[in-house]
């Protein structure tokens, strides 16, 4: 299990394109946490999708985000 997670829904735009930047960002390994699945992922992320979780720290990355700000994110 990786220390990051990419929590998502399904069906969603804004998550496909927040795939895109995590590989242009070459981000390392990441779970994906769908949303849909879990009433309590719904209520703490069902409005902020697509949102980059460090697990270490907790830190979260809300979107929008790019590819310079996923690096800055995982650099810190």
């Amino acid at each position: 299990m990786s220390d990051l997670i990419l929590y998502q829904r399904d069906y969603c735009h804004l998550c496909d394109l927040a795939l895109a930047v995590m590989a242009e960002a070459r981000a390392p390994d990441f779970d994906s946490a769908w949303v849909d699945d879990s009433p309590e992922l719904e209520q703490r992320y069902g409005t902020r999708v697509p949102v980059l979780r460090d697990g270490r720290d907790g830190r979260e990355l809300d979107w929008p985000f790019d590819a310079a700000a996923v690096r800055a994110f995982l650099a810190r």
